[in-house]
């Protein structure tokens, strides 16, 4: 069910420890099963390194390389150092991704594009949705009656699946202002 030409974008928000990433590992298969190409963009609070030392793409950024490109027959990773820039933001990270049908955004949580929140009970953590109107499904395994945003079992993957197709912003038609995306129409 390939969507040539588009490139829509979801996020999944809730706090650490409620499923993010089990839930999008599970939901990938599903969604590339039903025909599409999809990407992922990860948001880290923290130091992350996707190199190893001791490796010459890692001496290469040590010693000031902006950026470093690894290839082989079966991947290619670009590594931009920020060397004391700004975090880019949300829309210039969608700008570096290749065509595809859908981007799950895992985090970034407080940016204002579709966003399905995965609340898990036992975390004890508040809900997303009642203070972020982007929130347009909640995956829980949580009891929600009269919640406004339609509920889907944590454990459905079909069913978010579904939500994915349904609620997923086309790229094009996001509006973004000062780092604070915003949906049009």
């Amino acid at each position: 069910m390939r969507m040539e030409g588009t490139m829509r974008v979801i996020g999944f928000a809730g706090w650490s420890g409620a499923g993010k990433t089990t839930l999008l590992a599970r939901l990938i298969p599903v969604l590339v099963a039903r025909g599409y190409r999809v990407s992922t963009i990860k948001h880290a609070h923290h130091e992350f390194d996707v190199d190893k030392p001791g490796k010459d793409s890692h001496t290469h950024r040590l010693v000031g390389a902006s950026e470093v490109l690894v290839s082989s027959a079966n991947r290619w990773a670009l590594m931009h150092e920020l060397r004391g820039a700004a975090e880019p933001e949300l829309p210039e990270l969608l700008s570096h991704l290749a065509p595809c049908d859908f981007v799950l955004v895992e985090g970034y949580k407080r940016d204002h594009h579709p966003k399905i929140e995965i609340h898990r009970a036992e975390v004890g953590k508040p809900f997303l949705h009642p203070q972020d109107p982007h929130v347009v499904a909640i995956a829980t395994d949580a009891a929600l009656p009269d919640a406004a945003p339609p509920v889907i079992d944590l454990d459905d993957v079909e069913a978010i699946a579904n939500a994915v197709e349904r609620y997923a912003a086309e790229v094009a038609s996001v509006t973004w202002r000062a780092g604070a995306p915003q949906a049009v129409g």
